[in-house]
Parts: C-alpha cells; structure tokens; sequence
C-alpha cells in the first residue's frame, strides 16, 4: 500500500505537508510529493488535503 497525490485535484495549499509528521510530504513546482522512503502510512495527510486529492493505493 503507499499514499498517492492526485495531481489534478492537489492545489498546492500545503496542509498535508504541516500535519505530516515525518517530513514525508513537500511541495514541489506547486503540487504535493510524497517521499515514500520517510512515509508511515498514517494516512494523517489523506483528511488534511482540502480537495481530496490525496489517498491509499494497493
């Protein structure tokens, strides 16, 4: 399983970058990034994302 940004939807607000304990997610050319390396599948980014863009993939 790993947390995928849906490109389309992210607007690059940044809140799942704040709320991302682990410095899993950065924006990069106005979109958000994850760092699959550093991310914990919290799933903490995934409510924080104000358009939905953000969710778990098998």
């Amino acid at each position: 399983m790993k947390i995928v940004i849906d490109k389309k939807k992210c607007c690059g607000s940044g809140e799942c970058v704040k709320v991302c304990p682990h410095s899993a997610l950065t924006l990069v050319g106005g979109k958000a990034v994850v760092d699959e390396a550093r991310c914990d599948l919290d799933g903490l980014c995934i409510p924080a994302c104000p358009h939905g863009a953000i969710h778990f993939e098998e």
